[in-house]
C-alpha cells in the first residue's frame, strides 16, 4: 500500500481515495464481525474478573485496582451530590485531594455514573476495562480502513494489534486508563487532516472536542500522541517539502482553531491542576526519569499472552511491559520496513517514528537482561528540571512504537491483499505472473500471523481480596459518624498498606469520609510524594504491621494518637478482619482503651477524646 501522487502535491492525510459520506459511516458486514471479535477479545481478558467480579483484584497491580473502583465511586458521588469533580475530601480527610493532579479518569466516570450507581464500582470496573479495550480496536479499525488502507481483512489486522498490544494489554492490569485509547485514532486522524482546505474550520472545531475530552481521560497518553503527530508532521514535511509548504497556512489555523477550543473548554481544570488545592510542583525523591525499556525487553513475550511466561519477570524485572513484542514480530517488522520503506511513503514515517521512539524509550542508562550496563541512554543527556520531563517515564514512549508496529501491520497486509497503490508507476512495473503473486501473499499472511498468534492475550491474572467488614457495606457505622466527621479505618489506607480498607470508601460510594489514601499529594514544600504526610499514628500503626508485634506503647505515643485524631476529625477507629488483627487489635487498645465488638468489627469510639 503506497502513494502514488505526484511527490509535489501529495497531502499527508492522501493515501486512499477518501469514501463517500454515505460508505464511510455505513457498517459493512466485516465491520461488524471486527467489533464483534475486539469485544470478544476484551471478555477475554478480563475474565478471570467475572469469575467473582466483588472479590477479586489484579493480581499485578491490586492498589491501583483498588484506586479506579474509587474513582469510578467518585464519579458517581459527585454527579448524585453536584459537587465538584475536581476536587474531594472523601480521601485524605480533612486535606482533600486534588483529582486533577492525580489520574482521575473523569472523562468516564462521570458518565458512567449512573451505571455505577446501578451495580455498583467493581462490576463497572470490569465492564469499562473489557469495553476500552475493545473500543480503542474499534476506533483504530475505522480510522484505518477508512483512511489508510482499503482491505478490510488489513484494518482488522491493525486495529487488534493497537487495541490489544502487549504493553496496552498489561496496563490493563489495574490501570484502565492506559487502556482507555479509542480517542488517541480519531486524534491523529484529525492532525493529518488539518491541512485540507475545504473543512479546515470543522477539522480543527472537531480536533480541539476531541483533545479536550481526552484531557480528562490521560493527559500522559495525549502527550505522547502529540509528540508523534509531531514527528509524522515533521517527516512529511522533510520527505515532501513542497505540498507541506502549500498546506502549512491552512493546517496552521485549523491547529490555532483546535488548540484555542481545547484550551478554552480545558482552561479552568488545567488551572486547578497545577494551582488548585493539595496541587503540587515535581515528585519529591527523584522522578520517573531513570525508568527506562529494557533492550531484551523487545524481543521478549509478554506475560500476559499466549506464549508468555512469568518467570522471566524475574529475569528482565517487573516492567510496564510496554514493548514485549516477541522476536518473530521484531523480525518481521524489520523485514516489512526494509521491503516497504523505499516503495511507501508511510512506511517511511513509520521507520522514522519507530527509530526515533524506540531510541527514546531507552532511559539514561542503556539495560540489558534486567542490568544496566555502562552506556549512557539518550536521557542522561536531558536535564530533569525541564517540564514535564521529570513526570516522564521514557519506557512508555516505546506505546508509540507499538501503535507505530500496528500500523505497520495493516500497510503490509495491506499491500499482500493488493488493495493498496501499485508501489511504482505502472510503466515501470513489470507485475509478476499470478502464481507467484499468490504464493508471496500466502506467505506473507502467514508470517504476519504466525508473529502474532503468540501475542494473543490470555486472562488477566486475579488474586482474591477480603470483603469489607457487614458493619461497613450495611451501614452499621452510621449512628457512629455524623456529617462532618471521619471514619478511620485501621490500617489507615496509603500506598502500601491499606488496599482493602481503601476498598471501604470505594464500595460505599464513599458513604464517609477517611484520612489518608491511594493518590499523589504535596509535601511541606509542595513537592509531589505518593499518599498522605504519615502522622506519628500512622507510622506507629505500619511499623506494627511490618513486625508483627505489639511495640511498648508509652504516654506520648497516646497524646499523640488523640492529636492525629483530632487532626483526622475521627468519629471512631475501625478494626476489621485483617493478617494482622490480633496486634493491631492490642496495639490500638493500649492507644485509646478497650475496644467494642460492633457486628464484625473492632470499633473503638473516639469522640469524647477529640471532642
Amino acid at each position: 500500500m503506497v502513494d502514488s501522487v505526484p511527490q509535489s502535491t501529495a497531502p499527508v492525510s492522501t493515501v486512499v481515495e477518501r469514501p463517500t459520506r454515505w460508505s464511510r459511516w455505513r457498517p459493512a458486514r466485516a465491520d461488524v464481525l471486527a467489533i464483534g471479535v475486539y469485544l470478544a477479545l476484551g471478555v477475554l481478558v478480563c475474565l478471570n474478573h467475572w469469575v467473582d467480579v466483588p472479590n477479586r483484584v489484579s493480581a499485578h497491580l491490586p492498589t491501583d485496582h483498588s484506586w479506579f473502583e474509587w474513582l469510578f465511586s467518585h464519579g458517581a458521588y459527585s454527579v448524585w451530590h453536584l459537587e465538584n469533580p475536581l476536587f474531594t475530601t472523601r480521601q485524605n480527610a480533612p486535606d482533600g485531594v486534588n483529582m486533577m493532579a492525580n489520574t482521575s479518569l473523569l472523562g468516564v466516570t462521570l458518565p458512567l455514573a449512573p451505571l455505577t450507581m446501578l451495580v455498583g464500582p467493581q462490576v463497572t470496573y470490569v465492564l469499562y476495562l473489557g469495553a476500552a479495550l475493545a473500543a480503542t480496536a474499534g476506533t483504530s479499525y475505522w480510522v484505518l480502513s477508512r483512511y489508510l488502507v482499503r482491505s478490510r481483512g488489513a484494518a482488522f489486522v491493525g486495529g487488534a494489534f493497537l487495541g490489544f498490544a502487549p504493553g496496552i494489554v498489561h496496563h490493563a492490569n489495574g490501570q484502565p486508563n492506559f487502556a482507555s485509547n479509542f480517542l488517541l485514532p480519531l486524534i491523529v486522524a484529525r492532525v493529518l487532516r488539518l491541512g485540507e482546505p475545504g473543512p479546515w474550520r470543522r477539522n480543527g472545531v472537531v480536533l480541539g472536542l476531541l483533545v479536550a475530552y481526552q484531557i480528562f481521560i490521560n493527559e500522559e497518553m495525549l502527550l505522547l500522541t502529540a509528540l508523534a503527530c509531531l514527528v509524522v508532521v515533521g517527516t512529511y514535511a522533510v520527505l515532501r517539502p513542497r505540498a507541506a509548504g502549500g498546506q502549512a497556512g491552512t493546517f496552521a489555523a485549523a491547529l490555532g482553531t483546535g488548540g484555542a477550543l481545547a484550551l478554552l473548554l480545558t482552561a479552568y481544570p488545567i488551572w486547578f491542576q497545577f494551582n488548585g488545592p493539595q496541587s503540587y510542583r515535581g515528585l519529591q525523591g527523584g522522578t520517573f526519569h531513570s525508568w527506562g525499556e529494557d533492550l531484551k525487553a523487545f524481543v521478549t513475550f509478554p506475560r500476559d499472552s499466549l506464549a508468555g511466561n512469568e518467570a522471566v519477570e524475574r529475569t528482565i524485572g517487573v516492567t510496564e511491559q510496554n514493548t514485549w513484542f516477541g522476536w518473530p514480530l521484531v523480525l518481521l517488522a524489520v523485514v516489512a520496513l526494509l521491503l516497504l520503506v523505499g516503495r511507501s511513503l508511510v512506511a517511511r514515517i513509520l521507520a522514522v517514528l519507530t527509530v526515533v521512539f524506540t531510541v527514546a524509550s531507552l532511559g539514561p542508562v542503556i539495560r540489558f537482561d534486567g542490568a544496566e550496563t555502562d552506556t549512557d541512554g539518550p536521557w542522561a543527556y536531558v536535564p530533569e528540571e525541564l517540564p514535564l520531563v521529570e513526570m516522564m517515564m521514557p519506557t512508555r514512549l516505546s506505546l508509540i512504537v507499538a501503535a507505530a508496529v500496528g500500523v505497520l501491520l495493516a500497510v503490509a497486509w495491506d499491500t499482500l491483499s493488493g488493495s493498496g497503490r501499485p508501489p511504482v508507476p505502472a510503466q515501470r512495473a513489470a507485475h509478476p505472473p499470478r502464481l507467484q503473486r499468490r504464493w508471496q501473499r500466502l506467505v506473507g499472511y502467514a508470517a504476519i500471523t504466525l508473529a502474532l498468534l503468540p501475542l494473543i492475550p490470555r486472562p488477566l491474572p486475579v488474586e482474591p481480596v477480603e470483603p469489607p467488614p457487614h458493619f461497613v457495606t450495611a451501614g452499621g457505622w452510621r449512628p457512629y459518624v455524623p456529617e462532618g466527621r471521619t471514619l478511620v479505618p485501621v490500617p489507615i489506607p496509603s500506598n502500601v498498606h491499606g488496599l482493602s480498607t481503601l476498598r471501604w470508601s470505594a464500595l460505599t460510594t464513599h458513604a464517609f469520609p477517611i484520612p489518608g489514601g491511594y493518590f499523589i499529594g504535596p509535601d511541606e514544600q509542595g513537592a509531589g510524594i505518593f499518599g498522605a504526610a504519615n502522622r506519628p499514628t500512622t507510622r506507629l500503626i505500619y511499623t506494627t504491621m511490618d513486625r508483627n508485634a505489639t511495640p511498648n506503647v508509652t504516654d506520648v505515643e497516646r497524646r499523640q494518637a488523640v492529636e492525629d485524631l483530632r487532626y483526622w476529625r475521627a468519629s471512631v477507629v475501625v478494626l476489621g478482619a485483617h493478617p494482622r488483627e490480633a496486634v493491631l487489635r492490642d496495639l490500638m487498645t493500649s492507644l485509646l482503651g478497650a475496644p467494642q465488638r460492633v457486628d464484625d468489627v473492632w470499633l473503638w469510639d473516639v469522640r469524647s477524646l477529640v471532642g
